[in-house]
């Protein structure tokens, strides 16, 4: 179903049958094919090839899309739309705590029409940026109604905090859920280890497991949330206790051994009664320990793994353990967090940073982590993020330059798309 239909029930009327036509298309199952040509029947794709052979198979309207670049639709695993416009209005901190207190001051003047505008400014910069799918947080799903439809495919997963009054979760829960459950794809957000209780995961993880979604969550993100839970100390551990934190599972455990303690436990009863193992999309994961990598490599892939190069680099963090958590067999995923730590949410120059920080990286593997593998988190490795018979006609283009690797072209680009396209339906351009 296409994005915009999900909080209206109304689908948009579709274009008619068409064959597009590139001078190279990049479809993320072998080599790129120049000359390339897609065919699409309403929301998607039923021929993909050479134009020569696509056109003799299949005699369609034919769009050509000139000297350009023809490939999937970006996919942003990991955003906060909510604070779009907090751009450029928090300059880095000394510390991450000192960055939790200036967003929440920046929050506390946000009205439900500011809210409102910022998610609106972020799909439409989404969309000037070729990205086609984003995974948004959304810390008021109750404004999701009160919303126009988004230009975007979208999965909203309701960013819960339960830190000042865990007993209230239940609660918290259900009112998120009967806001987002009016959408197509959602999920539930309990924030982290360190603003959410182990009855909120637990709760949330009943949830997924009852109504078959998706779950997400902030882990191992600074060296104070390490500090907290490893040593019981540190700002992050102080800042907590004057809001009135319980304490007591500090100095135990790294930030992901208490998720894993908290999520295992919960997984042990699903798959005892035959119920389905809630499926984690993970994001930050920096300064783990050697225990860390130990629990993960006998967990098995325990979840999805999203990276925000630039918002990384905005804190200061610990160096991402990309190799590490590859060889690990992680799936591993680009994002842009939110414009309260970042500049922009183009992929496209998250892609840049990350190639800049893992050079050693081909480019073909960088553009997976913007396509193919947040289509998997996402559970949908079979309608997005491939250009491929049976897939959602979720396309872009960016100008063919030269004669340079295509997967480079693609990582070097840094304008806004020309074209771009979801569900079968021109969205720019």
């Amino acid at each position: 179903m296409f994005a915009a239909d999900i909080c209206d029930g109304q689908r948009p009327p579709l274009q008619q049958n068409m064959i597009l036509r590139s001078r190279m298309l990049v479809t993320m199952e072998g080599a790129p094919i120049e000359n390339g040509a897609v065919a699409i029947t309403g929301d998607r794709i039923v021929d993909v090839g050479r134009f020569a052979e696509v056109k003799a198979r299949i005699s369609d309207q034919i769009l050509d899309l000139g000297e350009s670049i023809l490939l999937p639709g970006l996919i942003n695993a990991h955003c906060h739309l909510d604070y779009t416009s907090l751009r450029g209005k928090i300059a880095p901190q000394k510390s991450f705590t000192d960055w939790i207190r200036k967003i929440n001051s920046a929050k506390q003047n946000m009205s439900e029409r500011d809210y409102v505008a910022s998610i609106s400014a972020g799909f439409s910069e989404s969309r000037k940026f070729g990205t086609t799918t984003v995974l948004n947080l959304e810390v008021v799903p109750e404004l999701i109604s009160m919303m126009e439809p988004p230009p975007l495919r979208t999965w909203w997963f309701g960013e819960l905090l339960d830190i000042r009054d865990p007993a209230r979760s239940d609660v918290l829960v259900d009112t998120a859920v009967a806001s987002l459950k009016q959408c197509e794809h959602w999920g539930l957000a309990p924030h982290s280890p360190y603003t959410a209780s182990a009855r909120l995961y637990e709760q949330c993880e009943n949830v997924a497991a009852r109504d078959n979604i998706l779950l997400t969550t902030h882990l191992s993100e600074s060296d104070e949330e390490s500090s907290m839970f490893q040593e019981d100390s540190g700002p992050l551990r102080d800042f907590l206790h004057q809001l009135g934190r319980d304490m007591s599972d500090c100095g135990q455990a790294t930030p992901l051994g208490r998720f894993l303690e908290v999520t295992e436990s919960v997984a042990t009863r699903f798959l005892s009664g035959h119920n389905r193992k809630p499926k984690w999309i993970v994001a930050h994961l920096n300064g783990l320990s050697e225990s860390d990598f130990i629990r993960l490599e006998n967990a098995g892939c325990p979840f999805h793994v999203v990276h925000c190069p630039r918002s990384h680099e905005y804190f200061r963090h610990s160096a991402f353990p990309f190799e590490r958590l590859g060889r690990l067999g992680l799936n591993i995923c680009l994002g842009t967090d939110s414009l309260a730590s970042n500049d922009d949410l183009s992929l496209f120059r998250e892609m840049r940073l990350f190639q800049k920080k893992h050079p050693d990286v081909s480019g073909a593997d960088i553009l997976r982590m913007t396509t193919v593998h947040p289509a998997r988190a996402l559970d949908q490795s079979m309608v997005l993020g491939k250009i491929s018979p049976q897939y959602y006609a979720d396309l872009i283009t960016i100008p063919h330059i030269n004669d340079a690797d295509v997967f480079e072209q693609i990582i070097a680009f840094d304008k806004a798309v020309g074209w771009s396209m979801v569900a079968g339906t021109n969205i720019l351009g």
